[in-house]
């Protein structure tokens, strides 16, 4: 039974961020750069990936951002669910597989790697799907900022504001 009730737990959390995911896809929050918007889905993205095992970790990242691409502007929809997705497994199993016993650091280099992720993936995403890398280079910058500032707020907000002991409290197993 208790089994049970943590799958509850964690499926309904996983829901809520995969909504939050969505919902900081659109343009309404997002900070118009020139060429397009930069979203804050990053920080969304980098704290589900730190609380959440892998596979519900890609679910929030790349399935999150394919149905609010897939809603709100669908060309880069695959590249957002492979990216994101991607992005969000590989800092998850940073913290919970590779350096489960130093979850801090591990949340900062799994969050490095996941930008470095990040911005390549959109960068070669966007020069295909896009079919010219001069758009990509000029959206470059904007995805560096985006990604990095996303992964900050993020790591912020789980370890010196106390989500992560808050979810371990009420979530964890």
């Amino acid at each position: 039974m208790n089994e049970r009730r943590q799958s509850t737990k964690t499926i309904t959390v996983t829901a809520l961020l995969m909504a939050m995911n969505i919902i900081m896809s659109t343009s309404v929050l997002s900070v118009p750069v020139p060429g397009g918007h930069m979203y804050l889905n990053d920080v969304i993205i980098v704290t589900a990936a730190v609380l959440l095992e892998p596979l519900y970790a890609f679910l929030v990242g790349g399935v999150g951002a394919f149905i609010g691409d897939m809603l709100f502007y669908p060309t880069p929809m695959f590249v957002s669910l492979a990216v994101h997705g991607l992005q969000a497994l590989v800092i998850s199993l940073f913290v919970h597989r590779w350096m489960k016993n130093r979850p801090v650091p591990a949340s900062i280099v799994g969050a490095i790697v996941g930008w470095v992720i990040t911005f390549t993936g959109y960068t070669l995403g966007r020069a295909f799907v896009y079919s010219t890398p001069a758009y990509a280079a000029a959206k470059f910058p904007f995805q560096v900022l985006q990604t990095a500032v996303g992964s900050a707020l993020a790591l912020l907000l789980c370890w010196k504001c106390g989500v992560v002991k808050l979810y371990r409290k009420r979530f964890a197993p």
